[in-house]
């Protein structure tokens, strides 16, 4: 698991990519530039790791771009110990960037193939997340509850209730919602009963799937 100057030096020029594009959180920018993103790949798209690209990961389910993953984290507002819900581990690859901006992570996938392998992968590259879960996404982590932020790495056709009531007094939940394509979706819960509603443009996610057992 080679992580080398020359991945070194194409993160860098991601990061730069990233900061044109309008990404300023310092916290998120400096955990994408230490992660080896190539390492959550299959070795077939190893060379185009460092590209702002989505990439297939198995299960019908894709990596996300690297610009979408830095647009959701700028979004939670991050700050150290912080408790954040991930709906969708997928390759491991958002949950590491998580970690590394000081986040306690606890994350959830449906699929169970890229839930194994992503269990493996994440503790080989130091990266702990405090709980990973193979399970329906829609339902969240009552037990672990309540998070100071939610995000949801698939594209949800609604706002999942379960959600909104996992989120601390001042969270932010990060959702993108839509059917073919989404609007990312930032709440902000307010009191018990109010939530904040913020919206940030189209994007396209694989659908968030729900467990029907």
């Amino acid at each position: 698991m080679k992580d080398t100057a020359k991945h070194q030096g194409l993160r860098n020029q991601l990061v730069s990519l990233l900061e044109q594009k309008g990404i300023k959180d310092r916290n998120v920018l400096e955990a994408i530039r230490k992660i080896p993103r190539h390492l959550f790949l299959e070795s077939g798209f190893e060379e185009y790791a460092y590209q702002d690209k989505p990439f297939p990961i198995g299960a019908g389910q894709t990596i996300s771009q690297p610009y979408t993953v830095a647009f959701q984290s700028e979004l939670l507002q991050v700050k150290k110990e912080d408790k954040v819900l991930e709906i969708g581990t997928g390759s491991g690859y958002q949950t590491a960037v998580l970690f590394n901006m000081g986040a306690k992570v606890y994350s959830i996938e449906r699929q169970n193939e890229l839930f194994k392998t992503t269990s493996l992968l994440l503790p080989k590259l130091g990266i702990r997340p405090k709980h990973l879960s193979f399970g329906d996404g829609y339902k969240g982590l009552p037990n672990f509850a309540p998070f100071d932020s939610i995000i949801v790495t698939a594209g949800a056709p609604f706002i999942p209730k379960p959600l909104m009531a996992q989120l601390k007094i001042g969270g932010r939940l990060v959702i993108p919602v839509g059917e073919s394509v989404q609007v990312m979706t930032l709440l902000i819960r307010k009191t018990e009963t109010q939530f904040e509603k913020h919206e940030f443009g189209d994007f396209r996610f694989v659908p968030l799937l729900e467990n029907k057992n």
